[in-house]
């Protein structure tokens, strides 16, 4: 049988006690289009019989305290402050990770990337406990240069990244490749993975709007944000508009910091009814946004840190092609489906959603592609629940301190 361990899970901003309460019911998290990180993670601990504290820096007020869970939601200080404050409030987190970790007794620690400063994480495994950290997004924006400051932090990164983890969980083989660069390939073991999804929330999924000449559908999903080139589909609107282009309407779903503000100039221009902002979308409704698409498009700025963004992976299981460029290290794994710009081209953006809308063939192969793309993400053994459990399995196989002390006395 498989030792059970203490594990503590610094999980990001995710309101992982709704997913929580949701799993308990055998239900995943109604809000979420794909597998949840961290409803994967009570299913490796339920699974193992494994106890667990799990932080997040969510921002309402809520706290779990079961038999093999304890679920708490904290406040990362100077989490939206300038850059000098923000990285003190990194510090201040991971200082106080290595302290919940000892008072908890835990065996390992997984780390999601951006909950603490990898630099004082560092301390962690003098104390005996092994690190794994979750890489969800690139190390820095390879499109960008860095500030001194910047440059300074990832030089004092180094020494973690090579010395003082036991596992790495890599999103994408962008970011494992900047790890590769980082640290000179000198570093511990990576388990790469995919976001996962169950058959049935695409299952008998509609084709797309047949009446391709009265409307022509572009779906946005993801965070309103300027570095999400909300702003740059809004330009593309107003060239299309310009151009007598008016059958090509967008939708956009999410919130983020930018949603009031562009409501307010999509009023201006007297374009509401081809320039849709949704802010929250469900799980359901996001299905029927998925149905009435005909394209979707992910706009990342080069400025932004991406990982693997996961509506390159949902457009291309619901049968639409995807616009992006490579700031995205999803289009490595669904070429295929997506027609690729280059970066920060807003021109060029344009031109390919209107090649989709023009040439029917050329659409209509990208969308068998995505059909092609489709089964990697239902593969659970490429999911980030088999990357953990491989990894922890790893530590399962190392005898506990009382196992070992045992083991000698019975030797002697």
């Amino acid at each position: 049988m498989k030792r059970p361990l203490k594990i503590i899970y610094s999980a990001g901003p995710g309101d992982v006690i709704r997913t929580y309460r949701d799993w308990t019911k055998g239900q995943d998290d109604s809000t979420q289009l794909s597998m949840t990180y961290s409803g994967m993670f009570y299913d490796v601990c339920r699974q193992n019989g494994d106890e667990a504290y799990v932080i997040s820096s969510c921002p309402r007020r809520d706290e779990v305290n079961d038999p093999k869970f304890r679920i708490v939601y904290r406040n990362t200080p100077f989490a939206n402050g300038p850059g000098p404050l923000f990285y003190l409030g990194q510090e201040w987190a991971a200082l106080r990770f290595i302290f919940d970790a000892l008072w908890f007794g835990a065996d390992v620690a997984v780390v999601a990337c951006g909950t603490v400063s990898w630099v004082t994480l560092r301390l962690l495994p003098w104390f005996g406990v092994p690190v794994v950290p979750s890489l969800h997004c690139v190390l820095w924006p390879p499109y960008r240069p860095q500030s001194r400051l910047q440059r300074v932090l990832r030089w004092m990164r180094v020494p973690f990244f090579k010395k003082s983890v036991f596992r790495f969980l890599s999103a994408s083989e962008e970011i494992t490749t900047q790890l590769d660069q980082l640290t000179g390939g000198e570093h511990a073991p990576v388990q790469q993975f995919l976001p996962s999804y169950r058959r049935a929330q695409f299952d008998g999924l509609a084709d797309p709007p047949a009446d391709r000449g009265s409307a022509f559908n572009v779906l946005f999903a993801g965070r309103i944000e300027r570095n999400k080139g909300v702003f740059d589909l809004l330009t593309i609107a107003k060239r299309f508009d310009a151009a007598g282009e008016r059958a090509i309407q967008f939708d956009l779903c999410g919130e983020g910091s930018a949603l009031e503000g562009l409501r307010q100039q999509v009023k201006e221009l007297g374009f509401t009814d081809r320039f849709r902002c949704h802010g929250h979308c469900d799980r359901k409704t996001m299905r029927t946004r998925f149905e009435a698409a005909h394209v979707v498009v992910v706009p990342t700025t080069g400025d932004f840190v991406e990982g693997f963004n996961q509506v390159v992976a949902e457009s291309v299981l619901a049968g639409r092609p995807v616009v992006t460029s490579d700031v995205c290290p999803a289009l490595t794994y669904v070429r295929d489906a997506i027609v690729e710009v280059p970066v920060d081209d807003v021109q060029a953006y344009g031109d390919a959603i209107l090649k989709l809308k023009n040439d029917v063939a050329f659409y209509d192969a990208r969308r068998a592609a995505c059909k092609a793309d489709s089964e990697q993400f239902y593969d659970m053994g490429r999911s980030w629940q088999a990357a953990l459990s491989s990894a922890l399995d790893q530590i399962r196989a190392t005898p506990s301190d009382e196992e070992s002390l045992i083991t000698a006395t019975g030797a002697n």
